[in-house]
């Protein structure tokens, strides 16, 4: 990833439109903002969320609250908690989220 043209700025993330994106089950809420193609999201999950598709772009993920599960499309199975982060490459490995009890994320892709 490469950043350029993009002048320090702060984010008040209250303020930043929530969208609604609906899982198999449950919701996925989004706060998006894009710097110069790059994509920074604040992701909450409902509990009982489970994602409808497996995902290929690459993120950068953090957890900030609850408890994420990430299914990789081989079988693995990760556990995410608050202070917990994972990475992937565009194309790499196909991984879809889901949790039991919520979760909060902060994400760049």
């Amino acid at each position: 990833m490469h950043m350029s043209g993009i002048p320090f700025g702060t984010t008040d993330w209250s303020q930043v439109e929530r969208t609604e994106h609906k899982g198999v089950t449950g919701l996925a809420y989004w706060r998006t903002r894009e710097f110069g193609g790059i994509r920074v999201r604040l992701v909450e999950y409902t509990p009982g969320y489970l994602a409808d598709h497996w995902c290929v772009k690459g993120h950068i993920l953090l957890c900030l609250e609850g408890r994420l599960e990430t299914e990789l499309r081989d079988g693995r199975r990760f556990t995410l908690e608050p202070g917990m982060s994972y990475q992937v490459a565009d194309n790499a490995e196909p991984h879809r989220s889901s949790t039991a009890t919520g979760a909060k994320l902060f994400i760049v892709d």
